[in-house]
C-alpha cells in the first residue's frame, strides 16, 4: 500500500509504504528510506510498534539529528577530521560533527527522498550520489530492498556501484524497543563479539581491537543493555556472504525477542543515551549493522573501498519472536 505522508518545502511529494506479511507490519518512507513502524506480536498475541518513529513528516524534518530509522550513506558513523587519503590522492568531507564527518555528512543519504518500485514481498528504493557530493570521490548508484520472508523477518539488501574508486560503508538507523513504549535500558543482549573497537572523546576509533573480557562490553553472554553505549563491536564471524547471526535482544515484560543476522564485521550499540524530545533518554537501542568507523583512515579494519567494476553488496535480516 502506498500514501501521501507529507510534503517537502520544494514541493517534492513524500510517500509511506506498507509491507505485511505473517503477522509483521512494516512501513516505509521514501524520504530517507526511513523505516517508520515495524509492528510486531508479543507474547499475548498483542501488536506494539517496536521502532522508535515520528506520526508526521514534520518530526523528521525538526528532529533529523537521531537518524531515526533512516538509510545513512555515503559512509555511516565517523571519518576523522572529515578527510581521508585514497589511492594516493586526499579529499575533504563535509564536517557535520565538530571536526568530522558523521553518516555522510550534512546531507546524507538519510536526507534524501528515494525512488521506491514495489518488488515481491518488498520494496526496492534507489537513488544516485553524485560526484564530489559531501566531498565524497565518484558517482554512486544505490539501492536498498527491504522485504518480508515467509516468517515476518525484515531483510534489508544493500547493493552500489561507483565510477571512481571510493569508501562505502552503508546502514539502517533505526532505534528498537521491544516494549513499544518507555525505555528500553532493561532489554537483554547478547552479541557474538569478543573484540570491540575503543575511541576518543569524539568516537573515534584509536585503532585498537579490545577484548571484551572482564569489560562491561562484553555480551557474549545474555544480560540486560542499560545505558551509556555508543560503540562499535568486532563481529567474531567477520565479513561473511550470507547473513549469520550476531545478536538477539529480548525484553522480558513483553516477551518480545529481536534477533539480528548480518554479513557485516561490526555492529555498531547506540543506547540513546542523548535523545531529546519528544522521547527520552534510553527509549530505544540502535544496532547499526556496519564496517568499522574511520576506516578510510585505518588500514588495519577491513576495506571500505570500492571501485569501479565492482559492486558493494551487503546484508541484515532482522528476525521477530516471543518467549
Amino acid at each position: 500500500m502506498n500514501e501521501l505522508f507529507g510534503t517537502l518545502s520544494d514541493g517534492t511529494e513524500v510517500h509511506r509504504w506498507t509491507l505485511e506479511r505473517a503477522g509483521v507490519r512494516v512501513r516505509v518512507l521514501s524520504y530517507g528510506g526511513i523505516v517508520q513502524a515495524v509492528e510486531v506480536p508479543d507474547r499475548d498475541g498483542r501488536a506494539g510498534n517496536v521502532v522508535l518513529g515520528f506520526s508526521d513528516l514534520d518530526g523528521y524534518l525538526r528532529h533529523p539529528e537521531p537518524f531515526l530509522g533512516a538509510l545513512i550513506g555515503r559512509y555511516a558513523n565517523r571519518i576523522a577530521g572529515a578527510r581521508f587519503s585514497l589511492d594516493g590522492r586526499s579529499y575533504a568531507l563535509e564536517p557535520n560533527d565538530g571536526p568530522n564527518s558523521l553518516h555522510g555528512g550534512a546531507r546524507g543519504f538519510d536526507k534524501r527522498v528515494w525512488d521506491v518500485t514495489p518488488v515481491e514481498h518488498g520494496l526496492r528504493l534507489s537513488l544516485v550520489g553524485a560526484d564530489g557530493e559531501e566531498g565524497f570521490p565518484g558517482r554512486l548508484e544505490v539501492s536498498v530492498t527491504y522485504s518480508l520472508d515467509e516468517r515476518g523477518a525484515l531483510g534489508i539488501a544493500y547493493e552500489a556501484v561507483a565510477d571512481a574508486p571510493t569508501h562505502v560503508n552503508l546502514t539502517n538507523h533505526s532505534y528498537w524497543n521491544l516494549a513499544g513504549s518507555g525505555s528500553a535500558g532493561g532489554h537483554e543482549l547478547r552479541l557474538a563479539a569478543s573484540r570491540f573497537t575503543p575511541s576518543d572523546a569524539e568516537l573515534i576509533p584509536t585503532g585498537e581491537l579490545a577484548d571484551v573480557s572482564g569489560t562491561r562490553f562484553d555480551f557474549r553472554t545474555a544480560r540486560t543493555v542499560g545505558a551509556g553505549y555508543d560503540d562499535n563491536f568486532v563481529l567474531d564471524k567477520g565479513v561473511t556472504e550470507r547473513p549469520v547471526e550476531v545478536a538477539e535482544l529480548h525484553d522480558p515484560a513483553s516477551g518480545r525477542v529481536l534477533t539480528v543476522a548480518t554479513t557485516e564485521p561490526g555492529i555498531q550499540l547506540y543506547t540513546a543515551d542523548h535523545i531529546t524530545e519528544p522521547f527520552t533518554p534510553g527509549a530505544g537501542i540502535a544496532l547499526e549493522t556496519q564496517h568499522f568507523p574511520d576506516s578510510p583512515n585505518r588500514p588495519q579494519f577491513p576495506s571500505t573501498v570500492l571501485r569501479p567494476g565492482d559492486t558493494f553488496r551487503s546484508a541484515t535480516v532482522y528476525g521477530f519472536g516471543v518467549r
